[in-house]
Protein backbone atom coordinates (compact mmCIF):
# COMPACT_ATOMS: atom_id res chain seq x y z
CA UNK A 1 0.00 0.00 0.00
CA UNK A 2 1.52 3.46 -0.92
CA UNK A 3 2.51 6.16 1.67
CA UNK A 4 0.10 8.53 -0.28
CA UNK A 5 -2.70 6.18 0.27
CA UNK A 6 -2.05 5.64 3.62
CA UNK A 7 -1.98 9.16 4.66
CA UNK A 8 -5.51 9.81 2.25
CA UNK A 9 -7.41 7.14 4.50
CA UNK A 10 -5.46 8.16 8.15
CA UNK A 11 -6.50 12.13 7.20
CA UNK A 12 -10.13 10.50 6.00
CA UNK A 13 -10.60 8.78 9.09
CA UNK A 14 -9.53 11.18 11.62
CA UNK A 15 -11.61 13.59 9.42
CA UNK A 16 -14.50 11.63 9.89
CA UNK A 17 -14.18 10.79 13.87
CA UNK A 18 -13.80 14.77 14.20
CA UNK A 19 -16.77 15.89 11.96
CA UNK A 20 -19.45 13.06 13.83
CA UNK A 21 -19.89 14.06 17.44
CA UNK A 22 -19.89 11.77 20.55
CA UNK A 23 -23.43 11.40 20.91
CA UNK A 24 -24.24 11.26 17.02
CA UNK A 25 -25.61 7.49 16.68
CA UNK A 26 -24.24 7.38 13.46
CA UNK A 27 -25.50 7.30 9.58
CA UNK A 28 -25.78 3.55 7.98
CA UNK A 29 -24.29 5.24 4.79
CA UNK A 30 -23.81 1.59 3.18
CA UNK A 31 -27.54 1.26 3.42
CA UNK A 32 -28.09 4.26 1.86
CA UNK A 33 -29.29 3.77 -1.87
CA UNK A 34 -27.15 6.97 -2.86
CA UNK A 35 -24.41 5.68 -1.36
CA UNK A 36 -24.53 2.48 -2.61
CA UNK A 37 -24.98 3.61 -5.79
CA UNK A 38 -22.50 6.03 -6.04
CA UNK A 39 -19.83 3.91 -4.47
CA UNK A 40 -20.73 0.72 -6.31
CA UNK A 41 -21.07 -1.38 -2.87
CA UNK A 42 -21.92 -5.10 -3.94
CA UNK A 43 -24.59 -7.10 -1.24
CA UNK A 44 -21.79 -8.77 0.23
CA UNK A 45 -20.05 -5.09 1.09
CA UNK A 46 -23.30 -3.92 2.58
CA UNK A 47 -23.62 -7.01 4.65
CA UNK A 48 -20.21 -7.11 5.99
CA UNK A 49 -20.82 -3.48 6.82
CA UNK A 50 -23.96 -4.24 8.91
CA UNK A 51 -22.07 -6.70 10.49
CA UNK A 52 -19.26 -4.70 11.48
CA UNK A 53 -21.68 -2.30 12.66
CA UNK A 54 -23.92 -4.65 14.45
CA UNK A 55 -20.73 -6.32 16.16
CA UNK A 56 -19.35 -3.27 18.07
CA UNK A 57 -22.58 -1.37 18.54
CA UNK A 58 -23.20 -2.83 21.65
CA UNK A 59 -20.14 -1.30 22.95
CA UNK A 60 -20.56 1.98 21.45
CA UNK A 61 -24.25 1.66 23.71
CA UNK A 62 -22.18 1.17 26.81
CA UNK A 63 -19.15 3.35 26.34
CA UNK A 64 -21.67 6.46 25.39
CA UNK A 65 -23.89 5.88 28.53
CA UNK A 66 -20.58 5.68 30.56
CA UNK A 67 -19.12 9.02 28.88
CA UNK A 68 -22.87 10.37 29.52
CA UNK A 69 -22.77 9.38 33.22
CA UNK A 70 -18.71 11.20 33.60
CA UNK A 71 -20.10 14.15 31.72
CA UNK A 72 -23.48 14.58 33.55
CA UNK A 73 -21.18 14.25 37.11
CA UNK A 74 -19.03 16.54 35.78
CA UNK A 75 -21.82 19.14 35.30
CA UNK A 76 -23.04 18.18 38.82
CA UNK A 77 -19.64 18.78 40.68
CA UNK A 78 -18.91 21.91 38.56
CA UNK A 79 -22.22 23.58 39.87
CA UNK A 80 -21.12 22.31 43.32
CA UNK A 81 -18.27 24.17 42.77
CA UNK A 82 -15.40 21.78 43.85
CA UNK A 83 -12.59 22.58 41.92
CA UNK A 84 -10.60 19.60 43.22
CA UNK A 85 -13.08 17.15 41.91
CA UNK A 86 -13.90 19.00 38.86
CA UNK A 87 -10.65 18.34 37.86
CA UNK A 88 -10.26 14.99 38.88
CA UNK A 89 -13.85 14.33 36.89
CA UNK A 90 -12.16 15.70 33.59
CA UNK A 91 -9.56 12.96 33.50
CA UNK A 92 -12.54 10.50 33.66
CA UNK A 93 -14.68 12.52 31.01
CA UNK A 94 -11.79 12.48 28.65
CA UNK A 95 -10.94 9.08 29.28
CA UNK A 96 -14.23 7.82 28.58
CA UNK A 97 -14.62 10.15 25.79
CA UNK A 98 -11.20 8.32 24.34
CA UNK A 99 -12.32 4.38 24.74
CA UNK A 100 -15.86 5.70 22.99
CA UNK A 101 -13.29 6.98 20.18
CA UNK A 102 -10.93 4.62 20.34
CA UNK A 103 -13.58 1.93 19.82
CA UNK A 104 -15.52 4.04 16.79
CA UNK A 105 -12.08 4.33 14.99
CA UNK A 106 -11.47 0.62 15.20
CA UNK A 107 -15.05 0.30 13.61
CA UNK A 108 -14.00 2.66 11.31
CA UNK A 109 -10.84 0.99 10.15
CA UNK A 110 -12.74 -2.69 9.98
CA UNK A 111 -15.55 -0.87 7.52
CA UNK A 112 -12.75 0.71 6.00
CA UNK A 113 -10.73 -2.88 4.62
CA UNK A 114 -14.27 -3.83 3.91
CA UNK A 115 -13.58 -1.24 0.77
CA UNK A 116 -12.09 -0.99 -2.01
CA UNK A 117 -9.31 1.60 -2.39
CA UNK A 118 -11.41 4.34 -5.20
CA UNK A 119 -14.97 3.46 -2.62
CA UNK A 120 -13.17 4.17 0.21
CA UNK A 121 -11.92 7.40 -1.16
CA UNK A 122 -15.07 8.36 -2.98
CA UNK A 123 -16.52 7.53 0.13
CA UNK A 124 -14.34 10.51 1.71
CA UNK A 125 -15.67 13.00 -0.69
CA UNK A 126 -19.17 11.98 -0.62
CA UNK A 127 -18.74 12.45 3.45
CA UNK A 128 -16.77 16.32 2.76
CA UNK A 129 -19.18 17.27 0.37
CA UNK A 130 -22.25 16.56 2.46
CA UNK A 131 -20.64 17.83 5.23
CA UNK A 132 -20.81 21.12 3.59
CA UNK A 133 -23.98 21.52 2.16
CA UNK A 134 -25.24 20.61 5.70
CA UNK A 135 -23.22 23.20 7.31
CA UNK A 136 -24.77 25.43 4.61
CA UNK A 137 -27.61 24.50 5.31
CA UNK A 138 -27.32 25.66 8.87
CA UNK A 139 -25.48 28.78 8.10
CA UNK A 140 -28.56 29.38 6.02
CA UNK A 141 -31.26 28.60 8.52
CA UNK A 142 -29.46 30.92 11.06
CA UNK A 143 -29.53 33.37 8.17
CA UNK A 144 -33.03 33.53 7.88
CA UNK A 145 -33.65 33.49 11.57
CA UNK A 146 -31.60 36.37 11.94
CA UNK A 147 -33.60 38.14 8.98
CA UNK A 148 -37.19 37.12 10.58
CA UNK A 149 -36.00 38.65 13.79
CA UNK A 150 -34.86 41.91 12.34
CA UNK A 151 -38.07 42.24 10.08
CA UNK A 152 -40.09 41.47 13.19
CA UNK A 153 -38.17 44.35 14.97
CA UNK A 154 -38.92 47.01 12.66
CA UNK A 155 -35.26 47.05 11.41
Amino acid sequence: MSSNFRLASLVFLVALLSSVSVGAQGFKWWQNDRYRSELGLTADQSRRLEEIFQSTAPTLRTQKKAFDTAEAEFGRLVENGNDSAVMEQVLNVEAARAELNKTRALMLLRMRRALTTDQWLKLGAMHQADERERKQSQQHQLDERKHSQQRGSGK
